[in-house]
């Protein structure tokens, strides 16, 4: 008896097993629709995707939509109609991996750059840190001897003012004037070096 069921269903036709899918939930009409179907379907995937078992998982999915799109829209061609949601599907799919795609690549690139750039500004500054010590040195070899002995006291030995003094046997006012002006000559050779080097 289910035999004769079932061969009576498979002699039904695809409008038929539609309404029957509609009316009674019979998930069996869909199954028979993917037996008249599923290669059309696999033909499909495979024309856009290239790749048998995506294409493979494609019409399961397809498939498996159907259950909810056949309730939604009118469907007057079977064949047509799912040719074109196999269609529309493989395009979503390429889509999305497209998008994919570039959202990865764009990652890398921006990656890339970032490392680049870092490397970059790493050797710039390097290269700066470089220019101004070179600089500073030039600089300091240009002070009068007083300055240039009490700068290098200062900031190379790190003495205070009162050792200085102790050390040179300049007084603590002479010291502090020399290592102010002393200064202000620093800053305005490098200055005048930097604005020359720009």
């Amino acid at each position: 008896m289910w035999l004769i069921r079932n061969k009576d269903k498979s002699a039904l036709t695809d409008e038929e097993l539609i309404t029957a899918y509609r009316l009674k939930n019979d998930k069996q009409a869909v199954g028979i629709l993917f037996n008249r179907y599923g290669h059309l379907v696999f033909g499909v995937c495979m024309k856009y995707l290239k790749d048998p078992d995506e294409s493979k998982d494609a019409v399961m999915q397809i498939f498996e939509k159907l259950h909810t799109d056949l309730r939604k829209h009118e469907v007057q061609k079977f064949s047509y109609w799912v040719h074109r949601v196999a269609q529309n599907f493989c395009l979503m799919q390429l889509r999305s991996s497209q998008a994919a795609k570039n959202r990865a690549d764009k990652y890398v690139q921006d990656e890339k750059n970032f490392a680049d750039d870092t490397e970059h500004n790493l050797q710039k500054k390097a290269h700066e840190r470089e220019y101004e010590l070179q600089l500073l040195e030039e600089a300091v070899g240009t002070l009068n001897e007083e300055q240039r002995i009490c700068i290098e006291l200062f900031y190379l030995k790190e003495k205070c003012y009162n050792e200085i003094s102790e050390l040179t046997g300049f007084d603590f006012n002479r010291v502090k004037s020399y290592i102010q002006n002393g200064k202000r000559n620093l800053k305005i050779y490098m200055e005048k070096k930097n604005h020359v080097q720009q």
